[in-house]
């Protein structure tokens, strides 16, 4: 797979190794790693190495890896902020996973 990147973009830094991380798990499409200010006991991210702005941009197959990689790792919640207005402050399609705590809403 060819993996294209958005030099400003600090999720595509990571995905690339330019920027160190602390890994869960990687494969050719998608790395998870943790996340630098856990809001859980248990809170990381997955997202594909290939820069994508949301997931309203993820073809099914991209999709289907994010979330074979979340199944592969452990029991969670899964949170998606999909645009601007959802509260995505990182321009680059990433899920956030967590455990350990309740968050407030069910």
């Amino acid at each position: 797979m060819s993996v294209h990147s958005d030099e400003n973009c600090i999720f595509c830094k990571i995905a690339s190794g330019k920027i160190p991380s602390k890994k869960i798990a990687e494969n050719d499409e998608v790395i998870a790693f943790h996340d630098i200010a856990p809001k859980a006991p248990v809170h990381f991210l997955v997202l594909p190495k290939t820069h994508v702005t949301d997931i309203m941009a993820m073809d099914a197959k991209l999709m289907g890896a994010c979330l074979a990689m979340i199944q592969s790792i452990a029991g969670f919640r899964v949170i998606n902020n999909c645009g601007a207005n959802a509260g995505q402050t990182v321009m680059h399609a990433h899920f956030h996973v967590i455990s350990g705590k309740m968050l407030g809403f069910e």
